[in-house]
């Protein structure tokens, strides 16, 4: 399954946590409750009858099925240790900047009179600062996965086949046919 490069970005900010999240339903539906202060609006959120998020709740159901328990991770997830998240965006968009790892085939557009075939290439290569402020920032406002690959293409073209500019200046990158992605910081 190739992952997308949006929970690429969450994975990597996952990695800055000093504690686990909460593993059993019941730990977990317990802190939706608590960050979303109350069942109903927990139920909102995970698609399913506020009766469902009491029962995890009290213990009295303790194994959601598959696509629930996805859902109730990512939940919590998303809300866990929300200060360290910040903080590390804070330090990749201000100062240390994101490693970009991929497998894709990448096409060119360059000057006339010039051809570049797309071609798979599995590339590592670290963003400045610019790049990762962009990344967070388009996958705070609910930017597509296509949305991201763009900004990523931009940055590779930028610092791996422009070299910061001082060669191929005219080149656009494209960013097609992903294979494997991976952000870390």
């Amino acid at each position: 399954m190739v992952s997308s490069l949006g929970d690429s970005l969450d994975r990597a900010l996952e990695k800055a946590f000093t504690r686990p999240a909460p593993k059993s339903a019941q730990a977990q539906m317990k802190y939706l409750v608590k960050q979303l202060k109350g069942t109903k609006a927990a139920a909102e959120a995970l698609g399913v009858s506020q009766r469902t998020v009491e029962r995890y709740v009290k213990g009295q159901l303790k194994r959601p099925r598959h696509d629930l328990a996805a859902r109730i991770e990512r939940e919590v997830k998303k809300r866990w240790q929300p200060q360290l998240r910040a903080k590390a965006k804070k330090a990749a968009a201000t100062s240390t900047g994101i490693v970009l790892s991929t497998q894709a085939r990448f096409g060119f557009t360059a000057a006339p009179g010039t051809t570049d075939d797309g071609r798979m290439r599995h590339i590592t290569q670290a963003l400045s600062p610019q790049w990762a402020q962009q990344l967070f920032d388009a996958r705070d406002q609910g930017a597509t996965e296509q949305q991201l690959l763009d900004i990523a293409a931009q940055g590779l073209g930028h610092h791996y086949f422009r070299d910061n500019n001082r060669r191929a200046r005219d080149l656009d990158v494209e960013f097609t046919d992903v294979q494997e992605i991976d952000i870390t910081l």
